[in-house]
């Protein structure tokens, strides 16, 4: 039986946050169609804040929504503490989300491969395990937790350290998994937004359970964060701008391109 903190916590989500968490969420969903009749989604949590809330509007979209589908709510647990651990289990509990935690050695794998930079590693290694947990459950489809912040971010990190642009997709089928797709429903979800319904509701949660970045002090993402910050002061429509730009490339204004295939395309050469 949920207790009155559970209920409270949901109801928030309805009603306090309704403009801005809850109507994000189904806007996600909708514009982008990530939900559809029978699908069976796993919705992935590392123990943070934001992959928590996602579960809860999942829960509350499958419990008020038009649509059937099924839910399962898994934990990939890649190395942590038993403290950390103890966390996700006690939050799940109060939460009231059904959670399946099964264990790997991906922070022992990422480390040992590359020690100064495990991030990147650990990332598609994660990916990988969810993908294959939830296939092995039946699932369609996996849900993460990404929000329109990182969305942003990712988009700067790739311009200034990567040389090119590209965003992060609100899905993006499989092509390790057949039949698998990965959605991402807080698209919209602005993680201001998130951490004002956590703390609204006393609610904390980790925000990373990896050695390594528990002891760096810096990083890209924390610069472009800082540096989004600063931009905000002078332009507060600076976010819009760049998450729209991905939306208007205008190709005649570009010198290349890489196609579906992988292959880099000349513009120029296109024209003559």
């Amino acid at each position: 039986m949920k207790t009155d903190e559970t209920k409270d916590i949901e109801r928030s989500i309805i009603k306090k946050y309704r403009k801005t968490i809850w109507r994000g969420f189904i806007d996600s969903i909708n514009e982008y169609n990530m939900i559809c009749e029978n699908d069976s989604i796993a919705v992935c949590i590392s123990g943070g804040k934001d992959s928590f809330l996602l579960a809860k509007c999942m829960q509350e979209i499958k419990k008020h929504g038009k649509i059937a589908f099924d839910l399962k709510f898994i934990c990939m647990d890649p190395g942590y503490s038993e403290e950390h651990l103890k966390k996700i289990t006690e939050n799940a509990q109060l939460l009231d989300i059904p959670l399946e935690i099964f264990k790997t050695d991906v922070f022992d794998v990422a480390n040992l491969l590359n020690a100064s930079h495990p991030c990147y590693i650990c990332a598609r290694m994660r990916r990988g395990y969810l993908y294959d947990y939830a296939q092995k459950l039946g699932c369609n489809k996996i849900a993460l937790a990404h929000h329109f912040d990182d969305v942003l971010e990712t988009i700067l990190l790739s311009l200034f350290y990567s040389g090119s642009f590209k965003t992060m997709m609100p899905k993006v089928k499989s092509t390790n998994f057949k039949g698998m797709e990965l959605i991402r429903p807080l698209y919209f979800v602005r993680e201001d937004d998130i951490i004002s319904w956590a703390q609204s509701n006393n609610l904390t949660f980790l925000n990373c359970g990896c050695k390594f970045v528990l002891e760096k002090k810096d990083s890209k993402r924390a610069e472009i964060k800082a540096l989004l910050k600063e931009l905000r002061k002078t332009n507060p429509f600076i976010e819009k701008n760049i998450f729209r730009s991905t939306e208007r490339v205008n190709v005649q204004t570009i010198l290349s391109y890489i196609d579906l295939e992988g292959k880099e395309k000349s513009i120029l050469e296109e024209e003559n």
